[in-house]
């Protein structure tokens, strides 16, 4: 308890490091917030903006004395400030000495005759003029540093039993100079890249990986990258700001005087160079955007230092704060370039001060600018990296390359991480981690069990099932993983089991190859868009909570073998070939017979077939290089899919000749402040007669859960095709019409909307050759089915009402349902 109590005084005067620090709120004389005011350290370009309370918080190493607060239709205070600490309750006087030419109207600035936007269109007109775009090609170098920290830190926490072992972390305890708020480091990740880019036809840019350094965390694949797809590239002068697969709108964008209030605050010399300074603040509540301010240049008219912070009204699940700074380097007199850039978010359950959350801090810099360089086209071209050396960097490359040198609290990260391996609660509250993230329990070394979340089950064919599973797991990289599962239905009284090995044969265009083989049962036709994987299985398979029959399962046995090929970043080739026989997994209540060439009943197929498939998904960024990666941001970009199936008859008896095309394409488009819209597309068709499990089977949904793909309202097998054509639309606003709601904006939930059709036509030849329980309907009209849904109800709950458009009347047809998902949004 001592110990701890120590701790406690240590992070309290741990501030006495900075010169002055000052808190407070900034109110006018009626005791009501001014938000959005402006609050520097007098005569320098430190400072900060009040929030929507009108709290503040700065600090500076700096001696300052006097702290400045000013905002449109009140006078400037300017008041003493005292070494240390300094808590504070401004009271802002109405009055018309700032300013005079701006002009305020119902709690907005005017957009005629603001010199503030006057500057803002100079900005415009010659942001491709600025920085890299002024050259042909371009290279530099690139650091970045991803840290995440425990914030709040007080004794309440530190008694907690979850830190009994751990009292060890609290030495690295420091306070951001951003929120003032207490935080406890407890990750890090270092990356040093080098950049390559053209500005002439066509333009490309490629980021080579040089090293990569992880606190601790090394092994933890899927941890890494959800981390990293946290943070992307973004460049303050478009018109959009992509965070959190959110686009908030750039105080720089074109669209920007209708979103927000502009107004010239102040000019000075920085780095020699006259700079204008404008305050920004948004026109509306409840929209994805920011306030805060930024200085520009008054003759390139290009930004020189940019600090902003998201609203705190915004839509975004678990994030209390967002901060954003920019600040650029005059590389001579027209040049500006981006020199650091730095991102905090807080990560928060709810938006009460005092809640406990996770700082994420990225920050980035750039150096050893050199231009108009002529290279190979090669030094353009993304590559696929295979170096183990880049993970495995000596101490004396990191001193070289950094930056800037890591604080003490940051150094202090890697030796508390080292120590805290040892520790027994530590390696709970890790495995617990794992799990949730990868899905999967490290058993042992070099062992993992899993999935975890499939361990049980039921359908009616099997009644309970219970699965065990796991794979190999030596590290991130391992250059070979086997995977395996048995499983055993308490009612069917079988063993299921499945089995599967992958070899990484050359890391350079990503050679693997694959093999395995699977005895189970299956609900086949849940997905148009089909592959022969050993062990991914369909959720309709086990699922618990069903509507209807759930009867129509197959027994499928099958071996494949695969060869892959990445030619080209992101655009993977696969041939392969598989046996497998497949037949009901209970004739009595389904029966799926077909009528072989001499017009016999035959119950079982036996098929050979071969496969090639295509795909593509530009920008999507894959880390590690061992024989499976760790995928982040792929739903942000577009995926093409395409596969060509032949099937042959004679060889080890298989029944069929034919052949299949299918073709996917999915496409995700960011509306702006209207949200984000998915489309997938599907078309498909099987030449020569085969049987119904052999067909293309249009995936129905008798679950009481939504799912991507699949059409809701559909019974398995109530459409059967063999050629089709699929399109599925949803639109999720992102709160963009409730947060003009009262009483419900609160609330935070987002409106979705969506449709789905399918069109579709079955030969008469595979009609003949049926003799199964299954009537072949086609969706020759077209069959379309739409919904509404409110979503981000408890940050994780999704809520669906389905209505059948077309083939109502059919018998059995569920026409309406109401649906549930859960997902992790923000």
């Amino acid at each position: 308890m001592t110990k701890k109590i120590l701790y406690l005084i240590y992070f309290m005067v741990i501030g006495l490091n900075a010169q002055v620090k000052v808190s407070g709120f900034v109110v006018d004389e009626f005791d009501e917030p001014v938000p959005f005011s402006n609050i520097i350290f007098k005569g320098s370009t430190e400072g900060t903006i009040s929030d929507e309370n009108g709290k503040f918080y700065l600090e500076s190493e700096m001696n300052h004395t006097e702290l400045e607060i000013s905002f449109v239709g009140f006078e400037t205070q300017v008041l003493t400030l005292s070494r240390g600490n300094n808590r504070l309750r401004v009271v802002m006087k109405e009055g018309r000495d700032q300013l005079k030419e701006v002009t305020i109207y119902s709690g907005r600035v005017k957009k005629k005759n603001n010199p503030a936007i006057d500057i803002l269109k100079k900005i415009w007109a010659k942001k491709r003029t600025n920085g890299l775009f002024m050259y042909d090609r371009y290279e530099f170098d690139r650091y970045e540093k991803i840290e995440f920290d425990l914030n709040n830190i007080d004794e309440k926490l530190m008694n907690k039993k979850v830190f009994d072992g751990m009292e060890m972390v609290f030495d690295q305890i420091d306070t951001s100079k951003i929120t003032g708020k207490v935080f406890l480091p407890i990750f890090i990740n270092e990356s040093v890249y080098k950049t390559y880019g053209k500005n002439i036809y066509p333009r490309k840019s490629n980021s080579v990986l040089v090293a990569n350094k992880n606190s601790g965390y090394s092994d933890n694949q899927a941890l890494i990258s959800f981390l990293k797809q946290l943070y992307v590239d973004f460049d303050i002068y478009d018109n959009y700001l992509l965070f959190f697969d959110k686009k908030f709108s750039s105080p720089l964008s074109k669209l920007g005087p209708d979103v927000y209030n502009y107004v010239l605050t102040d000019s000075s010399f920085i780095d020699n160079k006259w700079c204008y300074n404008i305050l920004f603040y948004p026109r509306r509540k409840n929209e994805l955007t920011f306030k805060g301010d930024f200085w520009v240049s008054d003759t390139t008219y290009a930004i020189k230092e940019i600090q902003m912070y998201a609203t705190k009204n915004a839509n975004v699940n678990w994030v209390k704060d967002i901060y954003i700074e920019q600040e650029y380097e005059v590389l001579n007199d027209s040049v500006f370039l981006l020199k650091r850039d730095y991102i905090m978010t807080d990560f928060a359950l709810n938006q009460r001060d005092q809640s406990k959350g996770v700082y994420g801090k990225r920050t980035t810099l750039y150096d050893n600018h050199v231009f108009n360089v002529k290279r190979p086209d090669d030094f353009y071209k993304e590559q696929i990296q295979d170096n183990e050396e880049m993970y495995n960097q000596p101490d004396d490359f990191w001193d070289r390359n950094r930056q800037e040198e890591l604080s003490e609290n940051e150094i202090g990260i890697y030796k508390m991480l080292d120590t805290l391996q040892n520790v027994k609660r530590f390696q709970q509250i890790n495995t617990i981690g794992e799990i949730l993230a990868s899905g999967y329990w490290n058993f042992t070394k070099g062992w993992d069990y899993g999935p975890v979340f499939s361990s049980i089950g039921y359908n009616d064919i099997e009644g309970l099932r219970l699965k065990a599973g796991g794979r190999t797991y030596f590290s991130q990289n391992d250059k070979w993983r086997a995977r395996g599962y048995l499983a055993y239905g308490f009612m069917d009284k079988k063993f299921k089991y499945g089995i599967e090995g992958k070899w990484l044969l050359k890391g350079k265009d990503r050679w693997v190859i694959s093999a395995g083989t699977r005895n189970d049962i299956e609900q086949l036709g849940v997905s148009l868009t089909t592959a022969n994987e050993v062990l991914e299985r369909s959720f309709a398979t086990t699922s618990i909570f069903t509507r209807g029959d759930n009867s129509k399962l197959s027994n499928i046995d099958l071996s494949n073998f695969k060869v892959s090929v990445e030619p080209v970043k992101n655009l993977e080739l696969r041939l392969g070939t598989t046996y497998k026989t497949i037949e009901s997994a209970n004739p009595e209540v389904f029966n799926a017979d077909y009528f072989d060439e001499n017009g016999n009943i035959q119950s079982r197929i036996e098929q050979v077939d071969v496969s090639f498939t295509a795909q593509y998904t530009p920008k999507r960024r894959a880390y590690g290089f061992g024989v499976e990666r760790s995928v982040s941001n792929s739903g942000r970009y577009p995926t093409f899919f395409f596969s060509y199936t032949r099937g042959f008859k004679g060889p080890f008896n298989s029944d069929f000749d034919y052949h299949k095309l299918q073709f996917f394409y999915e496409q995700p488009y960011q509306m702006g402040l209207f949200g984000r819209l998915t489309s997938t597309l599907e078309v498909g068709k099987t030449f020569n007669p085969v049987p119904l499990q052999l067909l293309n089977i249009v995936p129905g949904n008798q679950t009481f859960f939504t799912s991507k793909k699949l059409f809701d309202l559909l019974n398995y097998y109530e459409f059967v095709t063999d050629e089709y054509a699929s399109l599925h639309l949803e639109h999720n606003f992102n709160g963009k019409i409730f947060s003009k709601i009262p009483w419900i904006r609160d609330l935070q939930w987002r409106e979705i909307v969506g449709v789905r059709g399918v069109i579709g036509g079955i030969s008469q030849d595979n009609k003949d050759i049926n003799a199964s329980d299954i009537i072949y309907t086609a969706p020759e009209n077209v069959y379309w089915e739409y919904h509404f849904g409110i979503g981000n109800i408890f940050k994780l709950l999704r809520v669906d009402f389905e209505y059948r458009g077309s083939y109502r009347k059919v018998p059995g047809a569920t026409n309406f349902a109401v649906k549930v998902g859960f997902g992790f949004y923000f």
